[in-house]
């Protein structure tokens, strides 16, 4: 490459370094200490919300994962993100649970190590759902055999189990775990997941017998009478109602949409089932549940002496049948304390309110000792029988910091624990670091940090913290009252830097503390905790008389969980503050010899909402979690750290030297490399293994040019690539383009020959035929005679006649002369077939009357040819026409036909308008309103009419009408009413027609003449001698020739 291009190089790279990150900005970094303001808690805020808004709920803090609840599927979890995850370096993907699972366990293969993941968070943060994730990837990703889909599935299926007697619906959570879990996932040499181990923390009991509203038990009661069936809940002597059962309904909300307890019991005891519990298990195990519920129904009555009593004993019978114990021993140790002197001991009555205490004192332990019985078995089942060295890496799913608006014993010991935990995470996250540092041979700069240890000694030191002050307060003789262990706990740490009460307090501070609570300053911030119950929680004794019935239970479950050694045992028991104490310190020194990874959940908003970022919530738990704290002291030096290798061949594209191939020490081509793109000395360290980047943007405008690089690299790749594989293609396709054109020529001029050959055949064949065609057929003429018949055929349907007056017909060739007749036949045949079959009945009709015209008039009447195209009517009237007086007088016979007339006198011959009526029985001349004659077909003797063009006709009247002689008609459809007045008289054979002149009668005995001739122009008329003349016009030549070709045509 030129100097010059170099140089422009160079300078475009260093020009891109200084981008402004667009795309960055919009989705946020994906790991907080990349942030350039990482001191600033409203920009880690706003990294939070632009990833969370673009459903990016994981962001990194070094190697620490963010998650945020998006209370809705993103499709994230499926096995083809967690096969993208697994063996992959931790930074090369984006922030995921799957990534630190799959960190962890290649840590531990490849160091042989133990791990814990520690996943903490508020309730309904996600926390269980992440453990469940990370058990879930490690059931799909490990190797597996055979002999251990038995143990993966045994570990799975604890967490519905678990789940079901440890979680419960709180105001902030349907499924929120209301108890420690940290469990040991056991993998052998090989990597396979073999066994496993849980240890649960400090169970809250104390939910058994009380709820507040909107608040329910632990999910087991509810699964157990929605799913149990009949049959089972008669054994145990429940109703499905969980209404009927005081422990179920102090929160109002013993029935949730949200939760169905229905199908959680199928899984359940599908969980149950491989987990490797037997029947007897199971219905011991309910039988504990099921007298917890009949425990709490039992009623106290105050008898007249003040003491308790129990006046039914429904309920007492049948806790003493599922517990194993008798009836009246048990309603004695509920009623009754047994107290011990030095010689004997005395059974008091107990009061009321002493009473209901023992009841849920044994309804909170028989629950919690059946907890512990459940974990141990499951244990019990997820035991390796191989007692070889194994890895583990521990899942530890504990509640987060908790503030609430009334915070008691309970929250107390939760943030007690998160003291602790945070102070693990700083001290292993500074240890890490400094001891990374260390091995680099960087500078360790101290890092300014708030140590926690000053409170966690505040509540853990030994006779001074506040634990040991309340077992002292539990303990010491005399009447101890929760005001007297806090006037004591004024006495003892009051002057704390981080303890106060509303008696030490200023009185500003006095305002928010209660006369009753005393404050403590957390890493987290200020906590009031309201000391009321701490005494009896912390105590929470079980009366001597009421153990002796329970380490007597026949209940299998009970005899193993309480101890007949117990009884021996005359030493106070622990305090519930000391035990936990005590737990959690072993648990710490479980955690200190593994190494850590961390995942902190956060809750979006309250309402389980998608896409709702309430940002006082997430203030508020991302204090409480101590994230800021923690990006501190990972941002304390260094924002970034990589091994030379890594980052050499992410990035050596950007410097010619280092492109495409370094073949020197990794640390001198990454000194160069850094050199070349322009990185200044207080940027940046060079350590023993790996480069220190100090600021964030530096290795964003790296990343930005590395971008920009690789974009113009692969460009320039594919170029040369795409030529090579081109060039190549196009010699093949030459080739194979000569060696086709060779043989397709060759194919060509093959098919050439046979089609001339097979031409030449067809022809000599076809003049042979056409020599032949007069000859019988044979093999020399059947090919052209079938040609030629086809031809005929195929060209005569565009020649077939269209109606039955078209007698055109292609002419055939001479073979098929008779073939072509039986077509022509069949085919005027068809025509005629459907022209008949198209006919109406009332056409039909009146194409008889023309038959019965032809057969009257044709060739006797001028006029009939021209009349043949004008179809007759039915009527030349309409029924408006006729006068309604003659309609009335003729009513009786239907009208048939009616036309307009000329009626001539038969003496003076003069003209008048008339209608003539033609009904069934007579023909009627009518003037007006008036019928002039009325000639009845019986007394017709003919009608007569001249051979000329005329319209006149004469009727002829027999004699018997002697007021009447002949009518003489004149009329325009001389052929029309001609024909429907025969027809209608029956009598077409009485139509005379005359020619020159006719007689008619007109009066009895006397006759007329009518005289018929031509001339010019028609005229009718009296003559000289007294007779009609009638004259008809002549026919002119073209009228002429158009009757004679009517008359061919007929």
């Amino acid at each position: 490459m030129s100097p010059q291009r170099e140089e422009a190089r160079r300078e475009h790279i260093q020009l891109h370094m200084e981008g402004a990150l667009r795309a960055r900005d919009r989705v946020g970094v994906q790991d907080f200490v990349l942030l350039d303001a990482h001191t600033s808690e409203a920009a880690f805020l706003d990294n939070l919300r632009k990833r969370f808004h673009h459903n990016l709920i994981y962001t990194y803090i070094g190697t620490l994962l963010v998650s945020v609840n998006p209370y809705q599927e993103l499709g994230i979890y499926t096995v083809s993100q967690m096969e993208l995850y697994q063996g992959v370096n931790f930074f090369e993907l984006p922030p995921h649970v799957y990534a630190i699972a799959d960190n962890a366990y290649r840590m531990m293969c490849s160091e042989l190590s133990n791990h814990f993941i520690l996943i903490s968070g508020e309730s309904g943060a996600g926390k269980t759902e992440a453990s469940k994730k990370i058990l879930q990837y490690f059931a799909v990703t490990c190797p597996m055999t055979e002999s251990l889909q038995v143990a993966r599935d045994r570990l799975l299926l604890s967490n519905p189990v678990l789940e079901a007697f440890g979680n419960a619906k709180t105001l902030r959570n349907d499924n929120s775990s209301r108890f420690g879990k940290y469990m040991d996932i056991q993998f052998d040499f090989k990597g396979v997941p073999v066994g496993g181990h849980i240890i649960s923390y400090l169970i809250e009991k104390s939910r058994v017998v009380h709820q507040n509203t909107g608040e329910r038990n632990f999910h087991i009661f509810y699964q157990l009478l929605q799913g149990g069936g009949h049959e089972l809940l008669s054994r145990l002597g429940l109703e499905p109602d969980p209404q009927l059962y005081r422990y179920l309904s102090q929160g109002h909300c013993a029935r949730e949409s949200s939760i169905d307890d229905k199908n959680d019991w199928k899984t359940v005891s599908n969980a149950f089932s491989i987990i490797d519990f037997t029947e007897d298990d199971l219905e011991n195990l309910f039988g504990i549940i099921a007298s917890v519920l009949h425990l709490g129904n039992i009623r106290f009555e105050e008898n007249p002496q003040g003491c308790a009593i129990i006046p039914h004993s429904h309920e007492i019978k049948w806790v003493a049948k599922l517990l194993g114990a008798p009836p009246s021993i048990l309603l004695e140790a509920l009623t009754h304390r047994k107290i011990e002197a030095q010689t004997e001991e005395v059974v008091c009555p107990l009061t009321l309110a002493l009473a209901l205490y023992a009841r849920d004192a044994v309804a909170k332990a028989v629950y919690e000792r059946a907890f512990t019985w459940l974990v141990s078995k499951i244990n019990s089942s997820l035991v390796n029988k191989d007692f070889t060295k194994k890895t583990v890496i521990g899942l530890l799913d504990i509640y987060g910091f908790e503030v609430f608006d009334k915070n008691g014993f309970e929250q107390f010991c939760i943030n007690y624990c998160n003291e602790k935990l945070q102070q693990l995470l700083i001290e292993r996250t500074l240890k890490a670091e400094q001891a990374e540092y260390k091995l680099e041979g960087i500078e360790w700069e101290p890092i300014q940090y708030f140590n926690n240890k000053i409170i966690c000694d505040l509540v853990e030191e030994r006779h001074k913290g506040i634990i040991s002050i309340l077992d002292e307060e539990c303990i010491r003789p005399g009447p101890a009252t929760d005001l007297s262990f806090l006037e004591k706990l004024e006495e003892k740490v009051g002057r704390h830097a981080h303890f106060q009460t509303r008696k030490l307090a200023d009185p500003k501070g006095r305002k928010r503390i209660g006369w009753m609570d005393f404050c403590l300053f957390h890493y987290a911030g200020e906590v009031t905790y309201c000391t009321r119950g701490f005494l009896e929680k912390n105590n929470d004794l079980l009366y001597r008389h009421l153990k002796e019935v329970l380490c007597r239970s026949r209940n299998p479950i009970l005899s193993e969980c309480f101890l007949p050694a117990e009884l021996k045992n005359r030493r106070r028991p622990p305090t519930v503050g000391t035990q936990f104490k005590n737990s959690l310190s072993s648990l710490l020194e479980i955690l200190t010899a593994k190494e850590p990874s961390y995942i902190r959940c956060i809750k979006p908003n309250e309402q389980k909402e998608p896409s709702k970022f309430d940002d006082f919530l997430i203030r508020h738990q991302v204090k409480y979690l101590g994230l800021m704290e923690h990006l501190r002291v990972r941002r304390a030096g260094f924002a970034y750290r990589r091994k030379y290798e890594h980052f050499l061949q992410r990035y050596k594209s950007l410097c010619p030297d280092t492109w495409p191939h370094w073949h020197g020490p990794a640390a001198e081509g990454v000194e160069r490399l850094v050199k070349y793109i322009g990185y200044k000395p207080q940027e940046y360290k060079l350590g023993r293994t790996k480069i220190f980047i100090r600021f964030a943007r530096t290795l964003f405008a790296t990343e930005d040019a590395f971008e920009f690089s690789k974009h113009q690299l692969v460009a320039r790749i594919q170029a040369t690539y795409k030529g090579c594989q081109e060039r190549r293609t196009y010699l093949t396709k030459r080739q194979a383009a000569i060696r086709l054109e060779t043989n397709w020529r060759r194919v060509l001029a093959q098919k050439e020959a046979n089609r001339r050959k097979w031409a030449v055949g067809i022809i000599r064949k076809f003049i042979k035929g056409f020599i032949t065609r007069n000859k019988p057929l044979s093999a020399d003429n059947e090919d052209f005679i079938g040609l030629v018949q086809k031809n005929y055929i195929l060209n005569l349907r565009y020649h077939v006649p269209k109606n039955v007056l078209d007698k055109s017909w292609l002419r055939p060739p001479g073979i098929l002369q008779n073939v072509s007749d039986l077509l022509r036949a069949m085919c005027m045949r068809n025509l005629v077939r459907k022209y008949c079959r198209g006919i109406s009945a009332e056409k039909r009709a009146l194409m008889q009357q023309k038959v019965v015209t032809s057969a009257v008039f044709r060739g006797r009447k001028d006029g009939y040819v021209q009349s043949l195209h004008q179809p007759f009517a039915s009527s030349r009237i309409g029924d408006e026409d006729i006068n309604p007086k003659i309609v009335q007088l003729i009513s009786c016979e239907k009208i048939q036909y009616g036309i307009p007339v000329i009626k001539y006198d038969r003496k003076g011959f003069k003209a008048r308008q008339r209608q003539l009526i033609l009904t069934r029985k007579a023909a009627y001349v009518v003037e007006l309103a008036k019928i002039k004659q009325r000639i009845a077909y019986s007394a017709l003797r003919g009608v007569s009419t001249s051979s000329l063009s005329d319209g006149l006709l004469v009727l002829h009247v027999s004699g018997e009408d002697k007021q009447k002689g002949d009518a003489i008609l004149q009329c325009e459809h001389i052929f029309e009413v001609v024909t429907k007045l025969v027809m209608l008289a029956k009598k077409e054979n009485l139509v005379s027609v005359v020619q020159g002149s006719l007689q008619f009668s007109i009066s009895p005995g006397k006759e007329g003449t009518i005289v018929f001739d031509t001339g010019p122009e028609e005229q009718i008329y009296k003559d000289k001698n007294g007779q009609l003349a009638v004259v008809s016009g002549c026919l002119g030549k073209e009228e002429a020739e158009e009757a004679a070709l009517c008359e061919n045509r007929v």
